[in-house]
């Protein structure tokens, strides 16, 4: 059994509309197929057990999240800690506006570095028996280094130029201050989040290029749905990342190879917008892999690729690609 297809029958009991699910309070876990799922949102989620409530086990989240973060911002940030004194004076002497927003994105990753590496120690002086109380001046330290780095981070954008995802230099934060029960809860919600925005993105993709000429895409926009909402409810040490990343991309690739039918009676205008529709395919593909590589959503990217494909569908409608006979 293919990953999408083990994703659409395990998950679309997820899709919120009957009483039974309405009923549901956030947090309930089942057994669905085999998995254990944990109910958020109006989706069934794939559930993980959190580690042990630890300094270690935080620790090791930490550093997980960091590796993440830089994998999805601009490039150049990851400064180290050791340099944060000169990435503030970089930052605070820049008089462009430009170059300041990107300095400020390098003194985030430099207090992001220096916060990883006081929680670093301090786990390591835990282990020798040092006892470290929740008001030691180092973990105060800690803190407030993630939280200036939340707050630079909203400069950061996307290591494509999309908007930035400042919720990513959050999750540190939420990492050191909550509970690792508390923060495996906070993932499911914002997974949940991300799985309805992949299912209003692929909605609106289909819709957009709903035409005759367009026939079967729909289709390939539906699986890309299905086994991307997969991809992102797993981590990746689970055994079916394999399985699944691989599905993932070859939906991208069945998608990208469609080709829309080009009858003798399109008009060039036709023809032009029928390109302009697959552009528009593709970039829906390209903004669902942002979003299920860093499982956030990207409200504002989504809403102007929403604006783009309304735009398109009313200027298709306009053409008559709705009239075209095959």
């Amino acid at each position: 059994m293919s990953a999408s297809a083990t994703y659409t029958e395990q998950s679309q009991s997820s899709v919120p509309g009957g009483s039974d699910e309405r009923d549901i309070v956030p947090g309930t876990r089942r057994m669905i197929a085999g998995e254990a799922r944990v109910f958020y949102g109006g989706y069934w989620i794939k559930a993980y057990d959190p580690p042990a409530d630890t300094l270690t086990a935080k620790k090791h989240l930490i550093e997980a999240l960091t590796r993440r973060l830089f994998n999805h911002v601009e490039h150049g940030l990851n400064i180290p800690g050791t340099r944060l004194e000169e990435a503030r004076a970089a930052y605070e002497s820049e008089t462009c506006s430009a170059r300041r927003r990107v300095k400020a994105g390098m003194l985030a990753g430099a207090l992001f570095n220096r916060a990883t590496d006081i929680f670093t120690k301090v786990v390591e002086m835990q282990a020798l028996g040092v006892e470290v109380q929740c008001d030691n001046a180092l973990l105060l330290e800690c803190e407030q280094c993630f939280q200036e780095a939340l707050t630079l981070g909203k400069m950061v954008l996307h290591r494509v130029g999309e908007e930035g995802i400042d919720e990513l230099w959050g999750e540190p934060l939420k990492a050191f201050s909550y509970s690792v029960d508390d923060f495996y809860r906070s993932r499911y919600i914002k997974i949940a989040h991300t799985l309805r925005a992949i299912d209003e993105l692929c909605a609106v993709m289909c819709r957009t290029v709903q035409f005759p000429t367009f026939r079967g895409v729909q289709t390939l926009v539906v699986e890309l749905g299905e086994i991307a909402k997969r991809k992102c409810e797993i981590l990746r040490t689970d055994s079916e990342i394999f399985d699944v990343w691989s599905a993932f991309v070859v939906t991208c690739e069945r998608l990208m190879a469609f080709e829309p039918a080009t009858p003798a009676v399109l008009s060039v205008a036709q023809r032009r917008h029928q390109r302009r529709g697959m552009k528009l395919l593709r970039q829906g593909k390209d903004l669902l892999t942002y979003i299920v590589r860093a499982r956030v959503p990207m409200p504002k990217s989504a809403r102007e690729f929403i604006e783009r494909c309304n735009r398109y569908h009313l200027e298709a409608l306009e053409l008559g690609l709705d009239k075209v006979g095959l």
